[in-house]
């Protein structure tokens, strides 16, 4: 199998889509000892092997599987002259403060995130463009150069691996029970009143950080209204006080009753354990919740969110894009560019999926051949969507994206009050855009 997503067309959509602001729409294991390795017809070879010194890494991969996968991708860098530091903050601290990171300047590269949230910083003057590092790349197709591209041709991130956000579920409670993989909105909701019945939560929800329910909101809106309404929307070109936006929180809050209760004080983490310990039935999130354990990572399998109307269907997804960005004057560019490099590689990504295999690797040349029934899966369903959304933190102003955040949380407690919160969140989408004008 091969890991195709995303096509560059599709990309290519998605960024048109989001032009209407300032910032757009929103290699085998290579040599070591001094030679260089360039793609046909570069100009730029990174001088593999010749880098020395220190190297720092900022990383949020926390949980204990992506954290031994960065630590594997370190310990397989040819490059032994390097020292690698690798400074781990949790997930939610390091995305809450990571233009005070970008400026700080203590680590040189950074995990981050594909689309808006990439772009963004790039443009803001704290990004080091890498497109030498990208002229000898081989293993990443131009879809995944096109969602490393900023708004001035450049290139500012290398993906290393991407993830579906889907319906986790247990298949050993489906199994006991006899429940089967919804195919329609009705369905699901059937299923769910069969676990109420069965004396099951059907859902858990977590939303600690306020950005795990964006995923929610984000396949509601895709499902009801089409992925180019919901670009459109992230974008500005559609307002969020349209009724159409309005029918969604309808939706969502048809289903809130089936949800374990308390989700803003529950963190992912905890949300993966409620599923892993039979507390709840389905779990809605990226497939990186199998990253939470072993056990659980053998037990849960998922299904694409099933379509709610059938002249929209259910073709369209998030599937985000993880990897890494260098911040500008790094203290070691040398040692850093030839350490991007080397995370475009089958080696790199194989080290890390040896450790953390919940997600698909970006480069066709990674071994696929040991992938599990979840990495299948995710990358057949990614393949196969007719429109690939990042996430809405990473498809709009992340300013604004904040504010969604707050909106979503707000709404999942109390459900009266929608039609004055979705006024003040358009308002607050004109107040921040028209600084991006």
């Amino acid at each position: 199998m091969s890991n195709s997503y995303p096509s560059p067309s599709a990309w290519q959509k998605h960024v048109e889509r989001r032009t209407v602001l300032k910032y757009g729409a929103a290699a085998g294991a290579f040599a070591v000892g001094g030679t260089a390795l360039a793609a046909c017809g570069s100009d730029s070879a990174i001088d593999i092997g010749s880098a020395s010194g220190e190297l720092r890494i900022g990383s949020n991969l926390s949980d204990e599987n992506p954290k031994a996968g960065l630590q594997a991708v370190a310990d397989a860098f040819p490059n032994k002259d390097v020292s690698i530091t690798i400074n781990t903050t949790d997930h939610n601290t390091f995305q809450e403060n990571i233009n005070t990171i970008l400026q700080g300047k203590e680590d040189d590269v950074l995990t981050w995130f594909a689309g808006f949230r990439n772009k963004f910083f790039a443009d803001q003057g704290l990004l080091e463009p890498i497109t030498d590092v990208w002229d000898n790349i081989t293993g990443l197709g131009e879809g995944f150069k096109a969602a490393s591209t900023g708004t001035d041709g450049e290139q500012y991130f290398v993906p290393t691996s991407y993830y579906t956000w889907a319906v986790n579920y247990s298949k050993n409670l489906f199994a006991e029970n006899g429940y089967s993989e919804p195919g329609n909105i009705d369905e699901l909701m059937g299923l769910a009143e069969d676990m109420m019945s069965d004396g099951v939560t059907p859902f858990v929800m977590a939303n600690d950080g306020k950005w795990p329910i964006m995923g929610t909101f984000d396949v509601l809106n895709m499902r009801m209204n089409g992925y180019d309404f919901h670009i459109d929307l992230m974008g500005g070109r559609e307002k969020w006080t349209d009724d159409r936006v309005r029918d969604v929180f309808t939706q969502w809050a048809d289903l809130l009753p089936f949800h374990m209760t308390g989700a803003n004080g529950r963190t992912w983490q905890e949300g993966a354990q409620a599923l892993q310990d039979g507390q709840a039935g389905m779990y809605l999130l990226g497939t990186f919740a199998a990253s939470h354990s072993d056990e659980l990572a053998a037990d849960m399998d998922f299904f694409n969110f099933p379509e709610i109307k059938s002249d929209v269907g259910a073709g369209a997804l998030d599937a985000p894009i993880d990897g890494f960005q260098l911040i500008s004057d790094p203290n070691n560019a040398a040692a850093a560019k030839e350490f991007l490099l080397h995370l475009s590689t089958s080696l790199s990504q194989d080290a890390y999926l040896s450790e953390d295999p919940s997600v698909v690797a970006s480069s066709s040349e990674a071994d696929t051949s040991g992938y599990n029934d979840l990495q299948k899966k995710s990358a057949e369903l990614a393949n196969n969507a007719t429109g690939i959304s990042q996430f809405l933190d990473r498809d709009t102003i992340p300013d604004f994206a904040g504010k969604c955040g707050d909106m979503f949380a707000e709404f999942i407690e109390d459900q009266s009050k929608v039609e004055s919160q979705l006024t003040d969140l358009q308002e607050q989408w004109d107040a921040i855009s028209a600084d991006f004008a």
